[in-house]
């Protein structure tokens, strides 16, 4: 059988000690390793802010050659060691490699993982203690890391990649769930393969970075939920392409959670948001009805994503509710703000988008329906569908 190996990237300088303790744990699960050493070349002088930024970006930029090379011949997985310099240079290397392949990092989590991380796989082993000498909290740390790597290398690869244009990309969020579920279940049942992004910012930064590798051949963008954030209430993760990445794909858009911004928790919000209809969707977000002018921006926005399509592009308005709380009853029901959103794209949309209404709300099977039959148009046309 042939033996698994991994690439330790690590900064020596600081972390020898630590590095060689992980490196003898890997060994222990007959894993072959070879050390890459990340660590700045700063001849003895204390860096700028902007001298380090860039020193850093050197660094990592020389590294990512050869972890693509390593890859390339073979090695299992890549595992990084580092506290906030060396954790940040092996992050940046990480994110530069295929998005599912085999990454862990073990760090002191000098950073927002969320932000960081949000459109690549990589498996994060928080240190607890800082990484400056061994300590029983510290090897606990490194052995379990260790033992994931392991069981990592012992994976077999799927044969269908995600770069393969093979999916159907599709939004969805807690509060448009009831839309998503019976969709890919028929989809399923069409044997068609669906990949679903939570779109609360981070999972739009994925589906924008696998739009951008051809990993779909249509896309579903169900829950445009994150313009609410870029235009309103600030991003919380960069996605700059999440509104206009593969245009030229066969596309069916719904307005699925534009009513609302997605906020933190509850204590944490400011007054001004809390005055409105809102609602706790779990003990970390707070859903918080967007204003009548806040509803146009959005709705202007979504068209001006649309008008740049160049395939053939779909936006189906369900009039009776754009969310699960967008109802009879509900904690943020407001017939006007859908009022305003149908006003607001008939006038910015352009003549080459088409645009149908449905009186019900996003969950009932009529626009379940209504997305088939549109992917039933597309598959006329699209032989790739």
């Amino acid at each position: 059988m042939k033996s698994s190996s991994v690439l330790l990237l690590c900064t020596l300088n600081t972390k020898l000690e630590e590095a060689e303790y992980l490196r003898t744990q890997l060994i222990e699960h007959k894993i072959d390793v070879r050390i890459l050493d990340v660590s700045l070349i700063s001849d003895s002088k204390v860096l700028s802010g902007v001298q380090k930024i860039n020193a850093m970006a050197f660094t990592s930029n020389k590294a990512i050659l050869e972890v693509e090379n390593a890859i390339e011949n073979g090695v299992s997985a890549i595992v990084g060691l580092g506290g906030g310099t060396g954790g940040e240079i092996i992050l940046q290397i990480m994110r530069a490699l295929p998005i599912t392949f085999p990454k862990i990092l073990v760090t002191t989590l000098p950073f927002d993982p969320r932000t960081a991380m949000s459109d690549t796989s990589i498996i994060l082993v928080p240190t607890l203690a800082d990484i400056c000498g061994l300590n029983t909290t510290l090897r606990e740390v490194l052995n379990n890391a260790a033992a994931i790597t392991a069981g990592l290398c012992m994976k077999k690869n799927v044969e269908n990649t995600f770069s393969s244009g093979s999916s159907i990309g599709i939004t969805a969020l807690g509060a448009t769930e009831s839309a998503i579920v019976p969709l890919v279940a028929a989809l399923r049942q069409k044997n068609k393969e669906t990949t679903v992004f939570h779109a609360n910012g981070y999972g739009g930064a994925a589906f924008a970075r696998f739009a951008e590798r051809n990993a779909f051949h249509t896309i579903i963008d169900l829950t445009p939920h994150e313009l609410t954030r870029l235009h309103i209430a600030g991003a919380h993760a960069p996605m700059p392409t999440r509104f206009s990445v593969s245009m030229d794909l066969p596309r069916i858009v719904l307005p699925g959670g534009l009513n609302f911004i997605g906020l933190g928790e509850k204590l944490l919000i400011p007054e001004k948001y809390l005055k409105r209809d809102h609602y706790e969707h779990s003990g970390f977000f707070t859903h918080v009805k967007v204003s009548e002018t806040e509803m146009i921006i959005v709705a202007k926005a979504l068209c001006d994503s649309l008008n740049l399509t160049k395939g053939p592009t779909k936006l189906i308005v369900p009039m009776g509710g754009f969310s699960h709380q967008d109802i009879s009853g509900g904690a943020i029901e407001d017939e006007n703000l859908r009022n305003i959103f149908l006003q607001t794209v008939n006038q910015n949309l352009k003549s080459h988008i088409k645009l149908v209404t449905h009186n019900v709300h996003i969950s009932d099977p009529e626009i379940t329906v209504s997305i088939l039959n549109t992917l039933e148009e597309y598959s006329s046309t699209n032989k790739e569908y």
